[in-house]
């Protein structure tokens, strides 16, 4: 029995449940680092029972799940299961359970009004400074929030608490999404707006919504372009929601300022332009990375592959395959 826990990019796995049972049921082996490609996690994860995920960081494509031979039962984070496709595991026969979220939705708010401040009051370079020995030369002059305005991408749970945030900060809130409702902007305290409005009036831009087939690259380099000089972009969802590119463009030119905790592809590479950019503000994806919701995710995985091990699945998420064994 060999159980594979992926992606444990902080190392913060084995302090964070007690792992004992499951050393006792069979060979448990810790992967810090991430997957080079497919081909990487197959060779790999060969011989392997029990596979425990964090969120998308591997992305269980139909292909992969198909070459994962042996593999009985994956375990993922949270209940949301967006980068395994699940009519893949069904079809081979693997269970997928899940966790539950824990304090990831205040949390990822959180690290939206971090990089918006940041970015506002140039806290990088103002830090970068005191670590050289340096005080305010070089360190940008900053805006208040006081009397901006903050655009919402989405008012889903996440983009209502930054709602929550801006008018706590004195910003006028507005927002849009695909389907957003009078009823459910009102509820944010925002004023619904269309797409256009809030690219070219909004001072700060922050996207709160899910990756999905529709809504891939739907900041494209049209509503980047009408971002006002100065503007700031924060991104906390899913990197391939806004135009990358065109994003790049605006950076280059100096027009606008981004602050991301996400990215089209992760780990970001070392070489990544971005990187080198100073209006680019980065955090490596630690929106919902919190120590409550490691003490959350963890011992549930652990329980979850006992509960398997013992014939008695708990938290499944495609209980149809249950029906097959």
């Amino acid at each position: 029995m060999k159980i594979a826990v992926l992606d444990d990019w902080q190392g913060v796995a084995q302090a964070n449940a007690d792992w004992d049972k499951l050393r006792a049921r069979g060979e448990l082996v810790f992967f810090p680092d991430a997957f080079a490609s497919d081909d990487d996690a197959v060779a790999k994860l060969v011989g392997t029972d029990i596979v425990l995920a964090m969120r998308e960081r591997t992305q269980f494509n139909a292909n992969l799940v198909r070459r994962l031979k042996g593999v009985k039962m994956i375990g993922t984070t949270s209940a949301r299961t967006l980068s395994l496709d699940m009519a893949a595991c069904v079809e081979m026969g693997i269970v997928v359970t899940s966790t539950s979220s824990g304090p990831g939705t205040p949390a990822t708010a959180e690290i939206a009004l971090a990089l918006m401040l940041n970015a506002m009051r140039g806290l990088d370079q103002a830090h970068a400074n005191m670590r050289a020995g340096k005080f305010q030369m070089g360190v940008p002059v900053g805006f208040a929030c006081t009397g901006k305005t903050l655009g919402l991408v989405g008012v889903g749970k996440i983009g209502s608490l930054m709602a929550r945030y801006g008018i706590a900060l004195g910003m006028k809130v507005q927002a849009w999404s695909q389907n957003i409702t009078d009823e459910a902007a009102r509820a944010a305290g925002a004023a619904k707006v269309d797409k256009d409005t809030l690219m070219a009036t909004s001072d700060v831009i922050s996207i709160h919504y899910v990756l999905s087939d529709r809504s891939r690259g739907m900041i494209a380099a049209a509503d980047i372009a009408r971002m006002k000089p100065g503007a700031i972009l924060v991104n906390t969802s899913r990197g391939p929601i806004v135009d990358e590119a065109a994003m790049l463009v605006a950076l280059r030119a100096g027009k606008i300022t981004v602050g991301l905790d996400v990215f089209d592809k992760e780990p970001l590479p070392a070489d990544h332009e971005l990187r080198c950019l100073p209006n680019a503000i980065l955090t490596p994806h630690l929106g919902y990375c919190v120590q409550e919701v490691w003490e959350n995710f963890y011992p549930e995985h652990v329980e979850n592959a006992l509960a398997f091990l013992d014939g008695k699945p708990i938290r499944v998420s495609n209980p149809e395959v249950l029906q097959k064994r």
